[in-house]
């Protein structure tokens, strides 16, 4: 017999094996320097600029300037990424140093961002979308559009979301594009038809009245200033932020379908936003008519993802784009691709019973529910229209609810919530149909979650019965 040798040494696993920290771009400090420079002098107002004189007002901004460039400088040292295994750690911080482990099988989403300033020095931003969330987690600003395509790549990649191989970032950059390569382009929106669109909105009308105003002022008043005059422009800007806003986020908007069948959302102007949304995170779709957009036959739908964390700001920064503006029947393909089986245009559904008009007396006939064969389907608004779908199997929990109205009327509200929280409601059913409409979701929730299993026959045959 021949004695058995030492243990052979077995070379580490994956997870042990560490790349060398990188950093960010050397341009990094100058852009987030840069932007807080541009978020301090917005805070000063027209009035510090009167009080102060112009000189005083550009020295100051000149030494604040210089402070923020050598504070981002020393951020940039201290900042730094690495793949380990399966993980993404981050370190950052000057005077709290932090260090963040990501673990890439919570990984949803890495989106690549380009604000103007990143697009002028040919940079990008990487974010991450992770399980629970709170907000974008590590936003890493900034790198080359070719790393940050490359890493992008790889990290969906080691998270399971691609069948492209996990190389090291170095190697994957020599090929990776500038932009996503899609296979089957599915819609590109017309920047007429987004600029006509914000038109028609309630703050685009203010505009006529706010120019008229400041004429009227500078004719009438011969005192005013400069500083007066910019005062009641910013004020006026204010109110119609928001329809220029959503033309530069959402111009150029193009949506197809990548060779893996996700979708792939590229849009804006000034910040250019490059997004892939795995079809199976998608917990609702939501359609909405404007009241002034009803005469050009325009609607817009948007998605509840989950993973896309609930960001401040407003629209601005949701993630939630499918359609911008456009027809009905357009709508009605988009929502086909992202819900098969879904037809717009063949969704019923049912008004609550009469004595609810007691909570909506205007509004009665356009609140209403409907179940399909795949979704769930509420609608509700007078002035502006909305319709939500629910496929069944992202329900996460099913409440009826009773306010103390709802309780002399005898009716209730069913909410049905999804991993992006409240995503449907039906209002003001009766009651006794509130609670059958619960069980029945529980029931096809928990069949839509089995593929191997039909879905039941509905109590609810005909969702357009009196």
């Amino acid at each position: 017999m021949t004695a058995a040798g030492p243990p052979q040494p077995t070379a580490p696993p994956e997870a042990a094996v560490a790349e060398p920290r990188r950093r960010l771009h050397p341009l990094s400090p100058v852009l987030h320097g840069a932007k807080s420079i541009a978020v301090v002098v917005a805070a000063l107002s027209w009035q510090t600029l009167s009080q102060v004189g112009l000189e005083r007002f550009a020295l100051v901004v000149a030494v604040i300037a210089v402070a923020v460039v050598i504070f981002s400088i020393f951020g940039w040292l201290t900042t730094g990424y690495q793949v380990v295994g399966r993980e993404l750690r981050i370190t950052d911080g000057v005077i709290w140093r932090r260090n963040r482990a990501i673990p890439l099988e919570r990984l949803q989403a890495v989106e690549l961002r380009r604000p103007l300033l990143a697009q002028l020095t040919g940079l990008a931003e990487l974010r991450l979308e992770v399980i629970g969330g709170g907000k974008t987690e590590a936003p890493l600003a900034y790198l080359t559009v070719r790393e940050a395509s490359a890493l992008r790549q790889r990290l969906l990649a080691l998270a399971g979301r691609t069948q492209a191989a996990a190389q090291p970032t170095d190697q994957l950059a020599d090929a990776a594009p500038a932009a996503p390569a899609f296979e089957r382009p599915l819609l590109r929106v017309r920047n007429r038809d987004l600029v006509v669109s914000q038109l028609l909105t309630p703050q685009a009308f203010f505009l006529p009245v706010g120019v008229a105003f400041v004429v009227l002022q500078f004719v009438m008043e011969g005192s005013w200033t400069f500083v007066g005059i910019a005062s009641t422009v910013t004020a006026m800007a204010g109110v119609l932020l928001q329809p220029v806003r959503r033309v530069l986020q959402d111009w150029d908007f193009r949506l197809a379908r990548d060779p893996e069948e996700r979708l792939g959302v590229r849009y804006g102007l000034l910040e250019t936003r490059s997004q892939i949304v795995p079809l199976n995170r998608v917990q609702a779709v939501g359609a909405t008519w404007p009241l002034l957009w009803r005469g050009q036959g325009w609607l817009h739908l948007r998605l509840a993802v989950a993973g896309y964390a609930g960001e401040g700001g407003g629209d601005a920064k949701r993630s939630d784009r499918l359609l911008p503006v456009g027809e009905f029947d357009t709508a009605r393909s988009l929502v086909w691709e992202v819900l098969p089986g879904v037809d717009l245009a063949a969704l019923a559904t049912s008004p609550p019973p009469k004595r609810a008009r007691w909570l909506n007396p205007i509004a009665l006939r356009s609140i209403g529910v409907g179940l399909t064969p795949e979704v769930l389907v509420t609608r509700w608004g007078l002035l502006t229209r909305e319709m939500h779908l629910v496929p069944y199997a992202r329900l996460q929990s099913v409440r009826v609810v009773q306010g103390p109205l709802q309780r002399m009327l005898g009716l209730a509200t069913v909410y049905a919530d999804t991993a992006r929280g409240r995503s449907g409601q039906a209002k003001d059913r009766d009651l006794a149909e509130a609670y059958a409409l619960a069980a029945e979701l529980a029931v096809r929730a928990r069949q839509a979650r089995k593929p191997d299993s039909a879905t039941p026959e509905a109590y609810w045959q005909s969702p357009t019965r009196p």
